[in-house]
This record gives C-alpha cells, sequence and structure tokens, in this order.
C-alpha cells in the first residue's frame, strides 16, 4: 500500500449549499442558447471511501477493487455529492443536457470491454479492460474537476497513474503524443446519430503530460466503478485541465509521432485549444474564466470561487509548459 505525500495543491475549499446550477456549452450546439435548471440534491457529504454506488463491482475486479491504495490527494476537500457528480456532468454522446447522460447511458455495456492500443510501442494488440487493472494496485485521488464553461466540482477517482500504465506497452523514441478515441456505437449512444461532433469523441497529449504524475486512468468513482454516465469503463482525469480533455469510455489508444486532432479543437480552434490547461488568464470568448461556480451550489448562493493557474496543481505541472507563451497555447 502507497502514502503519496502531500502537495501544496491539496485541496482547501470546503463550502456546501443545497441545490446545483450550472452553466454548458449547449448554446454551441443549440442556436447560441445557454440553458440552466437546478438539480434536486441529497444534502450530503461523502466521506472518503465511502460506497454509495449502486454498482456492483464486477468479480473479475472485486479484488483490485478491495485493496485500494491510500493517497494524500484532496484530503482537506469537501467532495460533491454522489448523486451531482453521477446527474451532471457533459457526455454527448448521450445528449447536450447535464442530465442526459445519466437518463441514456444505461444503454451501453460497459462489461466487457476491449481497447485497442496501437502505434509507436513495443507491444500492442487488443485487450480487455480486466487486463489492465486486475493486478494493478488502484490508488484513490481525489480531484478538482474544472469545466471550460466555468463550473468545478470534486470527485473521489479510483485508478492508476496513467504514465505507469502506458509504460506497459514500451513506446518508442518516436512516441511523442498519445491520441485516445472514445466508443462510436449509436446503437449505445444515441447521440452520436446527430452531426454536432465530429464522431468518435479524440483526444490527445504530448507524452510529457501523459506521463506526469498527476494524469490518472479511472475506472471508478466513490468506491466503486464508473457509472456508464460518468465515462465507464475507462476514463481519464486530468485535473490541471478543463474537463473535455478528459475523454470518457475509452476505446482507443494510440502513440503518435505528429500532434494528433482532437474533438473540440477541431470543431472551435478558436475557444477551446490543444492544451486546454486551466487558466484565469485566458477568458473564453464568450465568458470569462477568472470564477468558477464550485457545485453544488444554488440560484441564491452560486458558490463562487476563484479560479487557480492549473487549477492549483502549479507544483507539479507548471515545468512541462516552461518557456511556453499559455495565451497562444491555450
Amino acid at each position: 500500500m502507497r502514502i503519496k505525500i502531500a502537495k501544496a495543491s491539496d485541496c482547501h475549499e470546503n463550502s456546501v449549499t443545497p441545490e446545483s446550477v450550472y452553466l454548458n456549452r449547449r448554446q454551441f450546439m443549440q442556436a447560441g442558447l445557454i440553458g440552466a435548471s437546478s438539480i434536486g440534491l441529497s444534502g450530503r457529504v461523502l466521506a472518503v471511501g465511502q460506497d454509495v454506488s449502486p454498482l456492483a463491482v464486477p468479480a473479475s475486479l472485486k479484488s483490485a477493487f478491495s485493496q485500494l491504495g491510500k493517497t494524500s490527494y484532496g484530503q482537506s476537500e469537501t467532495l460533491a455529492p454522489y448523486d451531482v457528480a453521477t446527474t451532471y456532468n457533459n457526455f454527448y454522446e448521450f445528449g447536450y443536457g447535464k442530465s442526459d447522460p445519466a437518463d441514456y447511458a444505461d444503454s451501453m455495456q460497459a462489461f466487457p470491454w476491449k481497447v485497442r492500443v496501437e502505434g509507436e510501442a513495443d507491444k500492442t494488440g487488443d485487450f480487455d479492460v480486466e487486463d489492465f487493472i486486475k493486478d494493478s494496485q488502484l490508488e484513490e485521488r481525489i480531484y478538482r474537476l474544472r469545466c471550460v464553461e466555468a463550473w468545478s466540482m470534486v470527485i473521489p477517482w479510483i485508478g492508476v497513474p496513467l504514465g505507469e500504465f502506458l509504460k506497459k506497452f514500451q513506446p518508442n523514441s518516436k512516441a511523442k503524443y498519445v491520441y485516445f478515441e472514445t466508443l462510436y456505437d449509436p446503437e449505445q449512444m444515441p447521440a452520436q446519430r446527430g452531426n454536432a461532433l465530429d464522431w468518435p469523441y479524440r483526444e490527445g497529449l504530448r507524452i510529457d503530460e501523459a506521463m506526469n504524475s498527476l494524469a490518472f486512468l479511472a475506472v471508478g468513482m466513490y468506491g466503486s466503478v464508473l457509472p456508464n454516465q460518468n465515462g465507464a469503463p475507462l476514463r481519464l482525469v486530468l485535473p490541471w485541465k478543463y474537463g473535455f480533455k478528459s475523454i470518457k469510455s475509452i476505446v482507443s489508444i494510440r502513440f503518435v509521432e505528429e500532434r494528433p486532432n482532437t474533438t473540440w479543437n477541431m470543431l472551435a480552434p478558436s475557444e477551446y485549444g490543444f492544451f486546454a490547461n486551466v487558466n484565469p488568464g485566458v477568458d473564453h470568448p464568450r465568458w470569462s474564466q477568472k470564477q468558477e461556480r464550485r457545485l453544488p451550489g444554488g440560484v441564491l448562493f452560486p458558490n463562487v470561487i476563484e479560479t487557480e493557474m492549473f487549477n492549483g496543481y502549479q507544483e507539479e505541472v507548471a515545468g512541462l509548459y516552461q518557456g511556453m507563451d499559455l495565451v497562444r497555447n491555450y
């Protein structure tokens, strides 16, 4: 069992209010309109490691989930209630409303699940997701999640460091970037029948970003496997970047030499940069990034906090971008 040493970025926000409100990119999808609504909350604040998920851990993964490694990430943070984190999110494969993923993601079958690994690496092929993690030391990490829409949450993820996972495939010297794809299956993901985005969803990282100690490959949250609407059974968590970089329901990982095209950057490069680092000094063209709404929070008490550079994870990631113009390379 590994114990992680606390960082300066470990969290210190502790306000919780009884209902949530959101901003989202629905205006991008639906004639420029911003949708807003509230979500009924239980008012609970979950203890670290408390399993309130209704999902059962598959038998092949029970051993891994029963022996979680302890870490110091976010130990002083107040978690978003489980029912907020699982009913308020973006997963456009199931619709463009915040509740659509929870309403429609039951159509997806998360197990069994295969992932193809290919490209500039010595070990490639098709793998069952259980093979990735059943013999791994899973960790629980509490991370801030900052959406480009200027809302945020705190979520306890379960998974493995992305860099340790990728090293198993022995990427070679030509592997400058890592490319990821989400499942494309309109029968299971009905919103893929539309053309609002160029499916499948694509994301990518520089290899040094992927190998950073914060980069995380999540297979669970709140003590159990990932719910479908949160990216089951395998997703990225990159807490220093805006949430759209943390691709969900991964089916393809490719080591490549050239920077890959990514979904939001292809659709609107002036609004959604490849790097997508949280930066309060670079506003979105249609809203400020200087503050965020920490959920849960209500209309009368929206729980607005100041946004920090790299979402507060400067100590761990600032060196990745030394010498770069972070306004130009947004």
